[in-house]
């Protein structure tokens, strides 16, 4: 029987293959969520650099927020990353959910970056 980290790394690995053929170009908006904050990045794979990056620690952000680990911290970043990718002139990504489900902070900050401007 397989482990929930193999179940992870399986489901991982297939959405990064779907993307890869999927982005066509276009930079990745990566999501990591852990118990504590979340993090997003907008990454450029054909450069190998981050244009735009926010997380629930960001100073501007934690004065604001009851904790890191709600939809609402979820919701505040997603709207950030989408702010600073906008001045990077970025205005569209494929969504990289990682190996999360596409369900409670992850979809929050989708939801939020898509308010943000951002087009995936």
């Amino acid at each position: 029987m397989s482990t929930l980290q193999d179940l992870r790394s399986r489901r991982r690995e297939r959405l990064r293959f779907q993307l890869r053929h999927k982005s066509v170009g276009r930079p990745r908006l990566s999501v990591f969520r852990s118990g504590k904050n979340i993090y997003a990045q907008v990454i450029d794979d054909a450069a190998g650099r981050t244009l735009a990056a926010a997380s629930s620690l960001d100073k501007t952000l934690r004065a604001d927020l009851r904790t890191g680990a709600d939809k609402a911290a979820a919701a505040a970043v997603g709207k950030l990353v989408a702010e600073r990718a906008l001045a990077a002139g970025v205005k569209e990504v494929v969504f990289d959910r990682g190996s999360y489900l596409y369900h409670g902070r992850v979809k929050a900050l989708a939801d939020a970056a898509r308010e943000g401007g951002l087009a995936f």
